[in-house]
């Protein structure tokens, strides 16, 4: 990775526009953000656009455990949940070209959410 993508990257996470808490609808849906990706701090080279994340919310539940449930964990485990998060299915990568003064240099790629549901919740994913 060069230092120039590490530091669009970087630039890239830290000025990620922030959007409302408000979700578009109810569930899990697309949602639109723009982000500006800046080669340094100075923002010498810069590119922005539109991409889509996965925000909402997802069913989840709780209720006693089976008893079957209860014996095998020593009684330990008396409560069972099922839970669910609202997870990209489909992604799309797109090209940012990035402007530095009057000339336009190298594109970088990023990925954007293309299709959202609710699936199992993956810590690795988040």
């Amino acid at each position: 990775m060069t230092p120039f993508f590490r530091a669009a990257v970087l630039s890239l996470l830290l000025a990620a526009g922030s959007w409302s808490h408000e979700a578009a609808g109810l569930g899990c849906n697309l949602h639109p953000f723009n982000v500006t990706i800046r080669s340094d701090n100075r923002g010498s080279c810069r590119g922005t656009h539109t991409v889509q994340a996965c925000v909402g919310y997802c069913e989840s539940s709780a209720f006693p455990s089976k008893y079957s449930v209860l014996l095998a964990s020593s009684f330990k485990h008396n409560i069972t949940s099922v839970s669910q998060c609202c997870t990209i299915t489909k992604m799309q990568k797109i090209k940012v070209r990035l402007r530095c003064g009057a000339s336009w240099r190298e594109s970088v790629e990023l990925f954007t959410a293309k299709a959202c549901q609710c699936d199992m919740c993956r810590f690795s994913r988040y």
